[in-house]
């Protein structure tokens, strides 16, 4: 099997993306964006702040990182940013030249007509995202 080379990939507003073949500094990418901070897509969840990828760490390779406008750092991810950011993940990644393939658009799931979450369609399997209400 051929697996496409690994890169750290950073999903931009536009929903462009952008790959480093090489370690490469947050502050670098930072950069051409001065309105936006880095978050790994590792590090998100719900109800919760987005966290900043400080400047001098290296994007590691293998990673999804999304660009996320500063004016959003202190309000907490809600259930449907977090599906919104998978949706642009797969559409990006899916419009890569690196030989993904395009996924479905993810399917809400729906408990007596409230939405509790999506499922988004990945490279490798079936990710349900949800709110457990504590």
């Amino acid at each position: 099997m051929n697996w496409p080379s690994m890169t750290s990939k950073v999903i931009h507003l536009d929903g462009r993306l952008q790959e480093f073949r090489q370690p490469i500094k947050a502050s670098h990418v930072l950069s051409e964006n001065p309105n936006c901070f880095l978050c790994s897509s590792e590090t998100m969840f719900v109800d919760s702040l987005p966290p900043h990828l400080p400047g001098h760490e290296e994007l590691q390779l293998g990673q999804i990182y999304f660009m996320i406008p500063i004016s959003k750092s202190q309000t907490p991810l809600s259930l449907q940013d977090l599906c919104e950011l998978a949706i642009k993940a797969s559409t990006a990644l899916g419009n890569s030249e690196m030989g993904y393939t395009a996924a479905k658009t993810p399917e809400f799931l729906h408990i007596n007509g409230v939405r509790h979450g999506c499922m988004i369609p990945t490279n490798f399997d079936l990710v349900m995202i949800n709110k457990v209400d504590q």
